[in-house]
């Protein structure tokens, strides 16, 4: 018969063994096309960045030729990336926006 903290020893390892689930970064890259306050509207509107840091952000993308946007589990990365790409379609951009994982 089992004791009360042979339970909860066998419970421990059983919880040692689950891992963390995967980070994914989401991406936004430069183009030629894609006017600067599209992105930082981008950026306030689906990674919740104030105009400043949205600004900053998105000279990054211009200057270096992408930038992170945010790092997230699978499922949240792959939806951003879905609603940036349905957004910037919509409005007649051609902002590319990926995951990669980290």
């Amino acid at each position: 018969m089992a004791t009360k903290y042979e339970n909860t020893s066998l419970l421990k390892a059983e919880q040692s063994k689950i891992k963390p689930p995967r980070l994914y970064k989401v991406l936004l890259f430069n183009d030629e096309f894609t006017t600067m306050d599209f992105v930082v509207e981008v950026l306030q509107t689906f990674f919740l960045m104030n105009r400043e840091q949205a600004i900053q952000l998105m000279l990054k993308v211009h200057n270096e030729g992408l930038a992170i946007c945010g790092v997230y589990t699978k499922d949240i990365a792959e939806t951003k990336v879905e609603q940036v790409s349905a957004f910037a379609k919509q409005h007649g951009h051609p902002l590319r926006c990926e995951l990669e994982e980290t």
